[in-house]
């Protein structure tokens, strides 16, 4: 089933208004007809609005609500990934994945051993970019809301930002001792925000870590093996997700 987004404003009683660019899309790319179900959030609550189209207008999809269903598809805490950019088009396939494996933020991070360097214009259009990439993987996997992708931060700028979230790791290669790495995910718990910090190739220079560490972000290992920057973040959000659904 398709699933489309929406502000609250466009869900009236029983009837949803759809406009924008979603309009063309459902109209002349799906040829969906009247009669037709599909699925509507606004990206607040986490519910999703079961619809039948109903008819057209020149700008919008006019639908009947039929349903509501209750029953969320959010984790239970919110996660941001901080993720040190890297080269090419890696960005997009990171910000596709983590948005399916639950991540309530993407903060792109200029660490200092980042080959990329975006100035204010370009690093503009990247993030228009990348969030268009979010909005279509929330409805690819039926997200209940619209991860945002925030501008580039400096690794400073990265630390603070995390400074209140209740559970904040960086994974580091001369980390040591899985037991660690499980036990702080296990501190993971309903409610609670998390902050992942993720290199970019060649990882992040020692004082970088040295300043993780110092704003209490604990070091972990993810294993015996040196992970490429987009695996080392799809591994700890993996084991995030099975950690709070599994709860």
């Amino acid at each position: 089933m398709y699933q489309f987004f929406v502000e609250p404003g466009q869900i009236q009683d029983k009837q949803i208004i759809i406009t924008g660019s979603d309009v063309n899309h459902i109209r002349n790319v799906l040829r969906m007809k009247p009669g037709e179900e599909i699925s509507v959030s606004n990206g607040i609550d986490g519910k999703e609005y079961r619809c039948g189209i109903t008819s057209y207008t020149e700008d919008a999809v006019l639908c009947t609500l039929r349903f509501i269903k209750e029953e969320g598809v959010e984790l239970s805490s919110r996660i941001y990934l901080f993720q040190g950019l890297p080269k090419a088009d890696k960005m997009e396939l990171i910000v596709q994945k983590a948005v399916e494996l639950g991540a309530y933020e993407v903060i792109p991070v200029a660490a200092r051993r980042c080959v990329v360097k975006l100035d204010e214009k370009k690093a503009s259009a990247k993030i228009n970019r990348w969030q268009g990439i979010a909005e279509s993987a929330a409805k690819q996997s039926k997200r209940g809301m619209i991860p945002r992708v925030r501008p580039v931060m400096s690794m400073r700028e990265a630390v603070d930002y995390a400074s209140t979230m209740d559970v904040r790791l960086i994974p580091y290669e001369l980390a040591q001792d899985m037991r660690h790495t499980r036990e702080v995910i296990e501190t993971a718990e309903a409610g609670k925000e998390i902050a992942v910090f993720i290199g970019p190739e060649g990882g992040f220079e020692e004082s970088e870590i040295q300043m993780a560490v110092e704003a209490g972000i604990e070091p972990v290992t993810l294993g015996r093996r040196i992970l490429r920057t987009e695996t080392a973040g799809f591994t700890v959000l993996s084991w995030l997700m099975y950690h709070l659904e599994s709860r």
